[in-house]
């Protein structure tokens, strides 16, 4: 088992990764319990990340609905259907294409992440990274309740990635 200490390295190395994979932004939301998350990582643009707060998207987005339901992947494409706030016209239009999903963890403590990237869609190579890297921040962060305040701290601190 890890170390407080070290779970904070491999999360903010996973999150580095995460970034360079996903260069027009990812979220993860992690351990969700009771629709909240434990802690929530996001390098979306600011503009975005207003938008979707100012029309009150997380309520209607269909990643959030599918990954709340599912765990696995999706592309947000296959979504479409589920959108009738249209989340993803809207995602389009800040530059948040090809985007998928994926999910992991129990019903009880979920972790959601979206990831986008310009230009060709991910491979299935840059996918399966990608959910070794949430699955690593999924389970390093498991228990977080427990952590020192300090080691909690950190990991939320994190979550100001810039």
């Amino acid at each position: 088992m890890a170390t407080p200490d070290t779970r904070v390295q491999i999360v903010s190395k996973a999150l580095d990764r995460l970034n360079a994979l996903c260069d027009r932004g990812f979220a993860l939301a992690v351990h969700i319990r009771l629709i909240r998350p434990t802690l929530l990582y996001q390098t979306y643009s600011a503009a975005w990340t207003e938008h979707y707060s100012m029309k009150g998207y997380m309520l209607t987005d269909p990643v959030v609905g599918w990954g709340l339901q599912q765990t696995g992947r999706v592309n947000w494409a296959d979504l479409g259907d589920q959108d009738p706030a249209g989340v993803f016209r809207d995602a389009v239009q800040f530059g948040l294409t090809n985007g998928w999903t994926y999910s992991t963890g129990p019903a009880s403590s979920r972790t959601i992440s979206g990831c986008a990237k310009s230009g060709a869609d991910f491979t299935d190579a840059e996918r399966d990274e990608i959910c070794g890297l949430v699955d690593a921040i999924h389970q390093a962060t498991d228990g977080f309740e427990h952590f020192p305040a300090q080691v909690q701290q950190a990991l939320r601190d994190l979550g100001h990635l810039g």
